[in-house]
Order: structure tokens, then C-alpha cells, then sequence
């Protein structure tokens, strides 16, 4: 039996006003973006600056829909009409016919802003510019825009196609009628929304990232290892994954940016990243994405770092 995807992917609950989604950027979280709004029956224009990126995106999300088959949420039918759906390009050019476009860059300000201004003379007056930052304020962003009134924060959690949640972000200039077409959006994907105000970090990082950080203190001071604290917490808390391999997960480079958000705009000594995290950064050890952070994914199994 199909679910609410496989449905949308059919194009019965297209949204009035947005027929067309740009996708600044094809990493993790972009790749994630385009598989939701193509099987969420949207036509997707995937953007980056490397053809490798837009190449291995596209494996990526035929692989990830092919799981979604294998869990009976998705047709064969059904992944070939959402993956025909997904255009990709290296040049932005293509986002001028767009509704909306959503950056989804990496996590670091400088940039976002540079993305903005290539961008911003491209798409149409109307069209609303979103950004999945995790922890940047929506409305210094917005600033740097030709339209802060419909740039609005809209945070997918990772991965995109499996996680039920997306923040709504609101700057200080963002019109309510933008706010309501973007949480009606979210819906149409299948998704909750949640309305989180424009502090560092939002609700879902606010909370979880010094959890996080807080784990690195624990192995940094050498209270338990990396299997211990991950053991701990997935045992006695019934966390579905320890945090340490969760920050893997994110990316050890994400959870130290985002940490320093929060350090920087709270001025409150307990977000101070912490000097291990630091130091794997780096390193050049940011997790799964670089093949060893506070595990080593060379082998068959994760192995422990420290």
C-alpha cells in the first residue's frame, strides 16, 4: 500500500502558485530537498557548481527512492516520473522560471551571501527565496537580499526524505502571506511544520547540538570512550543513535559552525565548542562524509577513534 508520497508523486496535491523548486545546492541536505519535492509530484531544479556533485546526487536519490519501493511508499511508476521531475544544472540561469528556490549550501554565512547575489537578479519579483540554514539568522540573510519580505527559513531535518519535521523561520521583514504559503508547502510534502523564532539555532540545533557538544566534553575529559558515551546514551535514554556517531553523521565541520553560532550570538560561556571538536575539525576528521571522524568508516564497521 502507498502512502501520502506516493500520492503527492502522482501530482493530486500540487500547491497552487508553486509548480517549479530550485535547489541551490547538491549535497547531502539539497539531494534530500530535490527527492522530497519531486516525489511530492514538484518539478525540481537541482543546482552546483560541480557536475560530480549533480552526478552523484542523482545515484543518491535514485538509491534512496529504490528503498522507498523496497518499504512499499513508492511505486517503480511512481520513482520514474519523481527522478524525470529532476532537472540539474551547473548554472543558475535555470532558477529564473522558479517559485521558490531554497539554498541549501553549506552551513557558512560568507557563502550564502554570495549565492544570494548571483541569484537574486535571476528570479522572478515574485518568486520566495528560502534558505535551510540550521542556525543563521533569517533575517541577516534576508538583508543581504533584493527581497527580504520573501525570504524565509526553512529547515529540513537529515535526512530530508525520512524525517517528518521542517522549521519555519520567520525574519523580522518576512510578510505573513510568504509564512502561510511556506507552511502550506511543507505540508504538501508530507511534512509537519513547526514555527521556530529567528534565535541562533532554532528549536531542533538549540537543543541538540550542545547535547552533542556536551558528549565531546565527556570523551574530551576522558569520563568514558566513544563506545561508552554512545552506549550510555542509546541504552540509558533509548536514543535511537549516541551522539557522538550522530555528530559523525552531521558532520563534525556543521556541529562545530553551529556551536559557534551559538557561542557568538547567545555570549554564553556554556555553547563554547569544545577544544576536541575543534581539533578534529582541523584535522580534517568531520565524520561520515570524510570516512573518519570519532569513528573510522574504512572498514566493514565503524570502529571508534578514541
Amino acid at each position: 500500500m502507498l502512502n501520502g508520497h506516493a500520492a503527492q508523486a502522482k501530482g493530486e496535491t500540487m500547491l497552487p502558485g508553486i509548480k517549479t523548486v530550485g535547489v541551490i545546492g547538491a549535497g547531502q541536505m539539497g539531494q534530500g530537498i530535490a527527492h522530497v519535492c519531486s516525489t511530492a509530484g514538484f518539478n525540481v531544479k537541482l543546482v552546483d557548481i560541480s557536475e560530480d556533485a549533480l552526478k552523484k546526487a542523482r545515484e543518491t536519490i535514485g538509491r534512496n527512492m529504490t528503498r522507498m519501493i523496497n518499504r512499499g511508499r513508492l511505486s517503480e511508476s511512481d520513482k520514474a516520473a519523481s527522478l524525470d521531475r529532476i532537472a540539474m544544472n551547473t548554472a543558475m540561469d535555470v532558477l529564473a522560471d522558479c517559485q521558490l528556490v531554497v539554498e541549501a549550501a553549506t552551513e557558512n554565512e560568507d557563502v550564502k551571501k554570495q549565492i544570494y547575489a548571483k541569484v537574486c537578479p535571476i528570479l522572478q519579483k515574485e518568486a520566495i527565496l528560502a534558505s535551510n540554514t540550521s542556525s543563521i539568522s533569517i533575517t541577516r540573510l534576508a538583508a543581504q537580499t533584493d527581497r527580504p519580505g520573501r525570504f524565509i527559513g526553512l529547515h529540513f531535518m537529515n535526512p530530508a526524505p525520512l524525517m517528518e519535521l521542517i522549521e519555519i523561520i520567520r525574519g523580522i521583514a518576512t510578510t505573513p502571506d510568504v509564512f502561510d504559503h511556506i507552511r502550506e508547502f511543507a505540508t504538501k510534502l508530507g511534512k509537519t511544520p513547526v514555527s521556530a523564532e529567528d534565535f541562533p539555532a532554532f528549536i531542533v540545533n538549540r537543543v541538540l547540538l550542545p547535547m552533542i557538544n556536551e558528549a565531546v566534553y565527556t570523551l574530551y575529559e576522558g569520563v568514558g570512550s566513544v563506545s561508552a558515551i554512545d552506549t550510555a546514551m542509546k541504552l540509558g535514554a533509548h536514543h535511537p543513535m549516541g551522539p557522538l556517531e550522530l555528530a559523525d553523521f552531521i558532520g563534525l565541520d556543521t556541529c562545530l559552525a553551529i556551536m559557534q553560532v551559538l557561542h557568538e550570538g547567545l555570549a554564553d560561556s556554556k555553547y563554547r565548542p569544545c577544544p576536541l571538536l575543534v581539533k578534529y575539525v582541523e584535522a580534517g576528521w568531520l565524520g561520515r562524509k570524510s570516512g573518519r571522524g570519532f569513528y573510522d568508516y574504512s572498514g566493514e564497521q565503524p570502529v571508534p577513534t578514541r
